[in-house]
């Protein structure tokens, strides 16, 4: 497999060459077996994909550049990387708010587009290569080893493409073009499944660019605010207005779902693509949802509260500005309610074109911390960089709420629930797993354990108890702060997240490089158990104690130990200037990192330095190799004819990790 990248203009690295790709692929991979590790998944979110030839401002985890970076990932062994929430944008009066996590569970990003395929006879030519280069930009090369993505910039770019797109795909179509022909029924189809969910978005997206926001509170017309719901109560003054917006903005809304239709006909042909190698993409369940979602479903949800999460002393807890799903319609006597429905249908779109899925949040499945709007306070002055609301704040678990009616919130009719607190509150919804994900999972080919739930969070009792002990469901391991070996190998292990700091910075807390997880004697003991190399203990030993990045490589030698796990693609990359989201805050620069477009020569300058933090695979997996070995020989009943055996089974493995792992530090010739 040949890595093919965009133009280079560094020259002066050693990366493998042609003939030798093969070969360190295969070398990577036969030690991953030997280990038994199954899953090795990098964390690279859609608008952190890299450009390549021509840049919209964004990245695509659907475009030929993305195919390109997961070819990338596969030589150094990688199986599958962790998408983020891959939804429709929401926008507020400053533009596009970038965080996935607000985003649409069902509307597809249509910055994710692909723009040159749609230049082509594939699709018609309906976007003019005029047009394609007049409104994109040469990938920018510079110093940073990063790039960011300028989502307003992108905007425009994609009104102008996705507008011409949409006439001359209407234009070609009267003209009776083979090609538009074909994509034209491709498009029915698409419509015949989703053409309702469509339409309703569609008048959101008129009504929200009427108002300059997606926030539909905002909204001065209160008919409007209440619009779908004012329509499904038969409201005829709803049923006149939604007709009138759907008259007089046809082609607006129109021009809307051709756009989810080609977004999510390149997502299908990019599995198509990826099911060819074997590689897996992981969705991301966002806890919440869009205001669009919101506004098109409120009778899933409960007005005037959203979540957030407890932090520190619970007196300045995350506020997330999601909306809440309401316990008491998740079920009927027989079947579903429209909560419960919300949430399978946002489970089987999240799963539509990917292999499996990591549950943002899951503790919000469980027993959601919830706020009350009405408790919060603005005060950008005390707290411009986090949230600006900030106490009083009346919040509390979900089964500790009561609603205007002076109801618990959990206990409503037609409900049953398996677990009852101590002091007698029931759980939020404890058999929301059993009755819709869990099977949902199963229908989509997805075990439990193979999930990945997130649960990296302050944790009540009733999450505790249902989560791990009754469900018996795998937790992620943050190695951040604690130890591979302390740890369940069903877990999925982490060296830092989308969340964190790059870990080349972790070592460089005190308080990380005086704690147990990364202590030196802990490393070099866990990855060299093996006695009669005591001395070799040593000396690795003293090498992490003295070089940060050495200990920080032990530290990712340790996560390669483990049966599954994940790496962020900057931390791949070796990207320490800058950070993808700081958690619990809105600011400036969240979710605006992106890796450059040249970012193999950029990646392979790094290991080829003197100081270098982009992680060299293979000398890493080494490390990782001969710590498994070791493990096998101290418990084998026979250590030295284990010992023996495995030296001349597996040297010449360990041998061919080290010549490509010298050849990543070899400048070029």
């Amino acid at each position: 497999m040949r890595i093919l990248g965009v133009d280079n203009t560094i020259s002066f690295q050693r990366r493998p060459k042609p003939e030798e790709e093969q070969g360190l692929q295969t070398a990577i991979n036969h030690a991953y077996d030997v280990m038994g590790t199954q899953e090795r998944i990098a964390i690279t979110h859609g608008s952190c994909f890299p450009a390549m030839n021509r840049d919209t401002f964004i990245g695509s985890p659907y475009s030929k550049a993305a195919q390109e970076y997961s070819k990338f990932l596969m030589l150094y062994g990688f199986n599958g990387n962790q998408l983020g929430p891959g939804g429709e944008l929401e926008i507020d009066r400053n533009g596009v708010y970038p965080a996935p996590y607000s985003s649409s569970a069902f509307a597809k990003n249509r910055l994710f587009i692909d723009l040159e395929p749609l230049t082509t006879p594939k699709y018609g030519n309906i976007l003019s290569k005029e047009t394609f280069y007049k409104v994109t930009d040469r990938p920018v090369v510079d110093y940073k080893n990063y790039d960011e993505c300028d989502f307003n910039e992108a905007v425009k770019v994609y009104d102008i493409a996705l507008s011409e797109s949409y006439k001359n795909f209407r234009k070609n179509v009267q003209k009776g073009q083979p090609e538009a022909i074909k994509l034209s029924k491709e498009y029915e189809k698409f419509l015949d499944k989703h053409n309702e969910r469509l339409t309703d978005e569609g008048i959101f997206k008129v009504i929200s660019k009427y108002y300059g926001t997606d926030n539909f509170e905002e909204w001065e017309n209160s008919l409007d605010k209440d619009l779908i719901r004012e329509l499904d109560s038969g409201n005829k003054e709803a049923e006149n207005r939604y007709d009138e917006i759907l008259k007089f903005h046809k082609n607006e809304i129109e021009q809307y779902k051709f756009e989810q239709f080609i977004a999510t006909k390149q997502i299908k042909e990019n599995k198509e693509w990826r099911d060819g190698y074997g590689f897996q993409y992981y969705s991301d369940l966002l806890v919440g949802c869009s205001q669009m979602d919101y506004w098109r479903c409120r009778d899933a949800f409960i007005d005037g509260y959203q979540l957030g999460a407890p932090q520190g002393d619970f007196n300045n807890p995350q506020i997330w500005h999601l909306p809440v799903l309401n316990p008491r319609k998740l079920f009927t006597a027989d079947g579903l309610g429209p909560a419960g429905q919300f949430l399978k249908d946002k489970l089987d779109y999240a799963l539509e074109f990917s292999e499996n899925i990591r549950i943002d949040h899951a503790m919000g499945l469980i027993e959601p911390y919830v706020i009350e709007n009405a408790s919060l306070v603005l005060d950008e002055q005390k707290n411009p960089k986090n949230n600006p609301y900030v106490n009083p704040v009346n919040g509390s678990y979900m089964s500790e709420m009561y609603s205007s009616d002076g109801q618990k919130l959990d206990d409503y009719k037609n409900f049953s629930c398996d677990y009852v607190h101590e002091n007698g509150y029931k759980t939020y919804h404890s058999n929301i797993m059993n009755k819709i994900v869990l099977p949902t999972l199963r229908e989509h080919g997805i075990d439990s354990d193979e999930a990945v739930w997130e649960d990296v969070c302050s944790q009540p009792e009733a999450f505790r108890k249902v989560f791990y002990e009754d469900l018996n469901l795998p937790s992620i391991t943050q190695t951040e702060w604690s130890k591979v070996q302390d740890n369940p190998k069903r877990n999925w292990f982490i060296l830092g997240s989308h969340d964190s700091i790059p870990a080349q910075k972790m070592i460089e807390r005190e308080w990380t490089k005086n704690s147990d997880a990364w202590n030196p004697l802990y490393l070099a003991g866990y990855l060299n158990m093996d006695g009669t190399r005591a001395s070799e203990r040593n000396r690795f030993c003293d090498k992490i104690s003295e070089i940060d990045r050495e200990r920080v490589n032990a530290k990712f030698a340790e996560l390669l130990t483990a049966p599954k796990f994940q790496i962020s693609f900057a931390d791949i990359l070796g990207i320490t200037d800058t950070l993808y989201n700081e958690a619990g805050t809105r600011n400036d620069t969240n979710w605006k990192e992106r890796i450059s477009s040249d970012y193999l020569d950029k990646y392979y300058e790094n290991l080829a330095s003197n100081n270098p933090t982009a992680l060299n695979i293979p000398e890493i997996l080494k490390i990782a190799l001969q710590a498994k070995i070791d493990m096998k020989i101290v418990n084998s009943e026979n250590p030295d004819r284990t010992r023996a055996e495995l030296s001349k089974k597996y040297k010449p493995l360990l041998d061919e990790l080290q010549k490509y792992a010298d050849i990543l530090k070899e400048p070029e010739n």
